[in-house]
C-alpha cells in the first residue's frame, strides 16, 4: 500500500479483518517478525492469562513462551461486536474458540485443550494499518471435556 492508499479511517471490517489475521497468524506460529506488525508502536498493554505485556519485549517473551507450549492450534472468531471510538480508534468485545494440544515430557501423549475466550480489544489506525494497542482475555472457559489451563 503506498502513502497515497493508506487509509484514514477505520471501519468495523477493518477492525474484524485484523482479528481473523490476527488469529490465523497465531495458528500458522508465525514468526515475531511477521506478528509484530499488528501490534501499536504506542501504547502496548495486552492482558493474557499468564502474563500482562507492555512492549514489545514483554510481547516477545510471552510469544516464545506459547510457541513452545501449544501446537495444533485453531482460533475460530464466534462472536464480534466492533464500537467506534473515533475515526482512527474502535474497541471490539470478542469470543474466540480456542483450541490447541499441549505435551509435558515425557508423557507419551498430548493433551488437546479447548477454551471459548473472551477478549476485549482497542484497535487505532498507525500508518494507515489497523493494529492493536489493548488487548484484554476478560474470561476464559474450558469447554465441555477440556481440561483447564
Amino acid at each position: 500500500m503506498t502513502v497515497a492508499q493508506e487509509k484514514t479511517e477505520l471501519t468495523a471490517q477493518d477492525v474484524i479483518d485484523l482479528a481473523t489475521e490476527w488469529f490465523r497468524a497465531l495458528d500458522r506460529h508465525d514468526t515475531l517478525e511477521q506478528v509484530t506488525p499488528f501490534l501499536a508502536s504506542q501504547g502496548l498493554h495486552m492482558v493474557f492469562p499468564e502474563i500482562t505485556v507492555r512492549n514489545l519485549d514483554d510481547f516477545r517473551t510471552w510469544y516464545d513462551n506459547v510457541l513452545n507450549l501449544f501446537f495444533d492450534e485453531t482460533h475460530e472468531l464466534t462472536r464480534t461486536q466492533v464500537r467506534r471510538i473515533s475515526a482512527t480508534e474502535s474497541e471490539i468485545s470478542l469470543t474466540v474458540n480456542w483450541q490447541t494440544k499441549t505435551w509435558t515430557p515425557p508423557a507419551a501423549h498430548s493433551v488437546w485443550k479447548g477454551f471459548d475466550a473472551d477478549q476485549t480489544w482497542t484497535v487505532v489506525l498507525e500508518d494507515g494499518r489497523p493494529r492493536i494497542r489493548e488487548y484484554s482475555v476478560d474470561k476464559i472457559t474450558p469447554v465441555p471435556g477440556s481440561p483447564g489451563l
